[in-house]
């Protein structure tokens, strides 16, 4: 047996040193926040994370550009914010949102191809079309078992091939289920964990207590709240796992420093507050990146990046972006796909794209920031498809604006939101329970704008938009804001005419 596993590691060495350069691993989390230890939040168990970024750059403040799953991966299979890219909500079943063809030009998959790349996805896709978002090779798995996920990934990424790859890689974790921990008297979700205290074949679990576990302020430290952060981190630190077995394979396969490994996550964490909200929770990502090429190590980059600019960074390190266009250096032709794919006349393709609206990083992974990368923006209009609720957002270092396009509405939850416990048990308190720092009715009812100060109040605690002495500032970012949208052929725009 020995000489078995000897003989298969001479093996994998020996393909390595004919394995092509400047492979791509995306490895991306289900529903993370950025509540892990390299964040600072030393009670997240992470070590796999917080090794990665000490051996490469951990970016301290990235965004989504929405924290809606479906949505928020259009944007970054595109370059495009979704409220161009078509992908307004959710992709499976009624609700029915897709990209429109025409993002084809742009889209990760298509252009990776052209620039030479063997392309691979596994685990969560949640993007539409698969005619746009279409894969050399594809194993849409849902399985909770982050080592299992990587090990099939490995299947493609160790395949004999002279072309580079790139690998998708898209867990499932931390993302709530439908199950309920039964033996807690707070009744939690289980987050895909399984029951009392087992663990999934081949993967060591990490175990929390409630008592241990970091509340972040926008929640409401209790009971129920904490019983639900157990499950929670358990699941991150799934991720985690997952993570560090995928660089001891690359290590094993001779191909760590061959490979670029970008982790992220979708969007925040998938509790009221968080996720489906454009507030800091529910937008700051974790973005931790080992470029094998860079000569620092343990770069600390406080740039203000979004999931816009992954795929335009990704391209950029696979040569196959145009810099000066900020476009793919080969394009596909859209009107002779569209007609191979059997589109025709009477088929709404969207508009035509020829360059993202994000830019690449590459270029400042080394650094501790970039003075030119000052401003962030969010687009945001559903969910689920029952959820339309449009919010549009400016950020950068002095003040953050949000725009409740529909702010008459009370504000909607995701159906997996409205049934957690943590927000059920403030909610059957009354319209003036604290959630967080918000009351419950503060939570729903929404004023048309809401400006922080972000140096100040990184939380978002104070609504500065009805202070007389911040109307100046407001008047200024509204007007920002509404020049971003417009520049970006935002639907939305109109809604300052005529509502």
């Amino acid at each position: 047996m020995k000489s078995f596993a000897l003989l298969c590691t001479l093996l994998l060495a020996a393909c390595a040193l004919h394995a092509a350069e400047r492979n791509i691993v995306f490895f991306i989390a289900d529903d993370m926040g950025a509540f892990l230890g390299c964040y600072g939040t030393k009670q997240a168990k992470t070590p796999h994370m917080d090794a990665l970024a000490e051996d490469g750059t951990l970016f301290t403040r990235a965004h989504a550009t929405t924290a809606s799953c479906s949505a928020s991966r259009s944007v970054i299979m595109t370059g495009l914010h979704n409220h161009l890219n078509g992908q307004y909500g959710h992709s499976h079943s009624f609700h029915k949102f897709g990209l429109f063809p025409n993002t084809v030009t742009l889209a990760l998959p298509q252009v990776m191809r052209l620039a030479g790349y063997r392309t691979g996805l596994f685990g969560k896709n949640h993007v539409s079309p698969s005619s746009v978002i279409d894969y050399d090779v594809e194993k849409k798995e849902k399985s909770r078992n982050t080592v299992q996920l990587v090990d099939s990934a490995m299947e493609f990424i160790t395949a004999g091939d002279e072309r580079p790859f790139i690998a998708y890689i898209g867990a499932s974790d931390p993302h709530r289920d439908g199950r309920t921990d039964e033996a807690s008297p707070y009744k939690p979700n289980m987050f895909g964990n399984l029951p009392a205290g087992k663990s999934f074949p081949g993967l060591g679990e990490t175990f929390y207590k409630p008592e241990d576990v970091f509340v972040p302020p926008f929640l409401p430290d209790t009971p129920t709240c904490r019983a639900e952060l157990v499950n929670y981190y358990q699941s991150v630190s799934r991720v985690d796992a997952g993570l560090g077995h995928l660089v001891r394979r690359l290590k094993e396969a001779g191909l760590y420093d061959k490979t670029l490994i970008i982790m992220t996550s979708d969007h925040g964490m998938a509790f009221p507050g968080g996720k489906t909200t454009v507030y800091e929770p529910g937008l700051h990502v974790p973005l931790i990146v080992r470029n094998p090429y860079a000569a620092k190590r343990g770069i600390r980059n406080n740039a203000l990046v979004s999931h816009v600019d992954l795929t335009p960074t990704m391209l950029d390190f696979a040569g196959g972006l145009d810099a000066a266009k900020n476009a793919p250096k080969k394009i596909v032709d859209a009107a002779a796909w569209a007609k191979a794919k059997g589109y025709g006349k009477e088929d709404n393709l969207g508009k035509k794209h020829n360059k993202y609206h994000g830019r690449s990083w590459l270029g400042i992974m080394e650094q501790e920031g970039d003075p030119t990368r000052d401003t962030l923006y969010a687009s945001h209009t559903f969910h689920e498809i029952q959820m339309y609720y449009p919010m549009r957002v400016i950020r950068d270092e002095k003040f953050k604006l949000i725009w409740n396009i529909a702010h008459g509405l009370p504000y909607p939850f995701a159906s997996d939101l409205w049934a957690a416990p943590a927000w059920q048990a403030q909610w059957k308190q009354g319209k003036d329970a604290m959630y967080g720092f918000r009351t419950v009715d503060q939570y729903i009812h929404r004023p048309a704008f809401e400006l922080y100060d972000m140096k100040y109040d990184p939380d978002e605690r104070k609504n500065l938009a009805a202070d007389p002495a911040h109307k100046a500032t407001l008047e200024e970012y509204k007007a920002r804001l509404k020049k971003f949208q417009e520049e970006m052929n935002d639907p939305w725009v109109q809604k300052w005419e005529y509502e």
